[in-house]
Order: structure tokens, then C-alpha cells, then sequence
């Protein structure tokens, strides 16, 4: 722990390289990703401060939309889209994911009934080689199932009508860095 608070003590040292933060933000881009701590979306994507609007879920789930009962996921996806005007949504699942792992393996959760319940949210069961430790199809297939679940947020939904929103599937592998894209054409993930 001692490192993190040694650079958090030296970040705030140059106050004038954030002052233009308290202006508000303009981010291009929701990022929807894993919790995953390998994961770093503005590592990846080479965002700066303000760039990206991070939404980051176990398994980079989207849960069902449901007006009567709003979670956080919606409501942030909710005021990236109508409020901060992003133009894109990245779904982003990576390899070697440990939730996606234990739904194509069919991984006993009783142990973490927290999990296992909001592991419930990524039906269909993700398809996939339970062998595989990259788990690629699985995730491939679950980050394609998540960003159609994005489709039916009625926010979402509009902005995609009118011609103002697009959205992407990507997949990056924690081993290589490598960056796969989903092309809608060929129904492949090749790269960026």
C-alpha cells in the first residue's frame, strides 16, 4: 500500500495540469470493462483525464434494463449517453477472465453468493472451451451478448436510431496486449 500513497502524496503537487478538470467533462467514449485489475482502459486506449467515461463491472456485465428497479450500471450508462453526449460505447471483455472462466466451466459460486447472483445477469451462459485458460470464445461470445443487451436501453436505443451513437465489441488479451475488434461483416474479432 505504501507506494500508492507515496505517488498519491507526490500527484497532487502540480495543481495547475488539473485546474482546467473543474470546467466538467467531454468524454468521447463510455468504456464498459471488468473490474478486473488487469484491465486498465486509459492504459489501453492512451486516454487522457476526461477522455473516457468508465463503467467497470464484474465480467463487464450490462445488467437487463428495468425502469422499476434502476441499478448504478444503468444509471451510469444513462448519463454517459443523454447527459455527457458520448458518440461511442466500448464493451471491452479481456482473456483470462475469472467470471466468464466460471460460467463456461459451470464453477460452483455457493461460496460467494454475492457474485454467483450477479453472475446470473450474463445469460445466456457464455459458450466456450471450459479448457481453454483464455476462455476467448466465452468472452467473445459474452461481450457480443452484453453489447445487444445495451441495444434495449431505451437511451441507447434512441441515440442509435437518430445516427448519434455507435457501439463496439472489443477483446484484449491481458497476455499480449493485444487489442481484438468484433467486425460485424465476418462475425470475427480481428485487430485493431
Amino acid at each position: 500500500m505504501q507506494p500508492f500513497i507515496d505517488h498519491a502524496r507526490m500527484f497532487g503537487r502540480r495543481p495547475e495540469e488539473f485546474a482546467a478538470h473543474a470546467e466538467g467533462q467531454t468524454p468521447q467514449v463510455l468504456f464498459i470493462t471488468c473490474a478486473d485489475s488487469r484491465v486498465v482502459p486509459a492504459l489501453i486506449t492512451g486516454a487522457h483525464p476526461g477522455e473516457l467515461f468508465e463503467l467497470r463491472t464484474a465480467g463487464n456485465i450490462v445488467p437487463p434494463h428495468a425502469f422499476e428497479r434502476p441499478t448504478g450500471e444503468a444509471a451510469t450508462i444513462e448519463y454517459a449517453v443523454e447527459v455527457l453526449g458520448v458518440k461511442d460505447v466500448v464493451v471491452c471483455g479481456h482473456s483470462h477472465c475469472g467470471a466468464v472462466g466460471a460460467l463456461v466451466r459451470g464453477d460452483d459460486l455457493d461460496a460467494v453468493p454475492a457474485v454467483r447472483d450477479w453472475l446470473h445477469h450474463a445469460t445466456p451462459c457464455p459458450k466456450g472451451e471450459p479448457q481453454d485458460p483464455t476462455v476467448s470464445e466465452g468472452v467473445q461470445n459474452h461481450v457480443l451478448t452484453q453489447l445487444l443487451r445495451l441495444r434495449s436501453y431505451p437511451c441507447v436505443a434512441a441515440r442509435l436510431g437518430s445516427g448519434e451513437l455507435n457501439l463496439h465489441a472489443w477483446y484484449y488479451e491481458v497476455h499480449t496486449g493485444t487489442v481484438l475488434a468484433h467486425r460485424p461483416q465476418t462475425d470475427t474479432f480481428e485487430a485493431l
